[in-house]
């Protein structure tokens, strides 16, 4: 999402359009077709027609390699180590069934309300069973943005982010798009880390890879903190840095409570923060 936080998943999505091949291959036949009207001899058409499909054919290929842009990042991520990938026992991130969470912050456009809540259904991605974490942004009471993300605990407990389905709407209420939409195993897009089985200082990693579409990382900061939000003071806390390669410039910090999950992030570029104030 434009110029949101993304609580539940990576740190922002940032929707960059892309120029497809079908687009190409749209105006490279609807070029041909003019050719052909003016020149309606069969042998002149037969010279033309291989022209555009190897054209069509090399908008197709750099497209690919654009989506496919860094093959030096290949995550290992077999269904065999994922027996019990929807039974998430990693204690920083573990949103329960029939738990609603609540956070709450401000921004330039009003008060910022987030609601995450575990979807009783499952999305398999990449032959993986993934937990459905539902996460719903309002802004001054107006929903912004309502997606499903897709995460997965491997058999050490690390939790795997595995893409995410968007929907924003515009402030009338109707749906604006579904751009920032990505998913582990199509166009090249490949999984991350959301959390880590024992997470140290100085741990990097990223936490998802869809070129132009998600591109964020993280670092693990501080362990052992205490933090105090509205919801209540927590102990043995993490802090986690999370940049995008897609604006360097922006980037915040997560805290994370032990049997709680997400309770806090601060925006350092904009000077926002949004804290857990419930959990229903």
């Amino acid at each position: 999402m434009a110029d949101q936080l993304h609580h539940t998943g990576g740190m922002a999505y940032f929707k960059n359009k892309f120029l497809t091949s079908k687009f190409l291959q749209n105006h490279i036949l609807g070029l041909f077709e003019i050719v052909n009207l003016k020149n309606k001899s069969m042998k002149k058409n037969l010279i033309y027609w291989p022209i555009a499909f190897a054209l069509i054919l090399f908008a197709s290929c750099k497209k690919h390699d654009q989506v496919c842009k860094d093959n030096t990042y290949n995550p290992v991520v077999s269904p065999f180590n994922f027996t019990k990938s929807i039974q998430l026992t990693n204690p920083y991130f573990s949103f329960q069934p029939g738990k609603k969470y609540i956070y709450e912050g401000g921004t330039s456009d009003g008060v910022e309300r987030i609601e995450i809540e575990r979807r009783p259904t499952t999305k398999v991605v990449n032959d993986i069973t993934c937990v459905v974490i539902r996460d719903r942004v309002y802004i001054a009471d107006k929903l912004v943005e309502d997606t499903d993300d897709w995460f997965a605990q491997d058999n050490s407990g690390n939790v795997w982010y595995m893409g995410e389905y968007v929907t924003d709407y515009n402030p009338d209420g109707s749906v604006k798009d579904h751009a920032g939409s990505w998913e582990a195993g199509v166009d090249c897009a490949k999984p991350g880390y959301q959390m880590l089985a024992n997470p140290q200082p100085g741990n990097a990693y990223r936490q998802e890879y869809a070129v132009g579409i998600a591109e964020d990382k993280a670092e693990v900061i501080e362990v052992g903190l205490t933090v105090t939000v509205p919801f209540g003071t927590f102990t043995n806390c993490i802090k986690i840095k999370e940049t995008s390669d897609i604006i360097p410039d922006l980037f915040e910090y997560k805290f994370y409570a032990p049997g709680v999950g997400f309770i806090k992030a601060v925006n350092v570029t904009d000077e926002e923060e949004v804290v857990l104030i419930d959990i229903q």
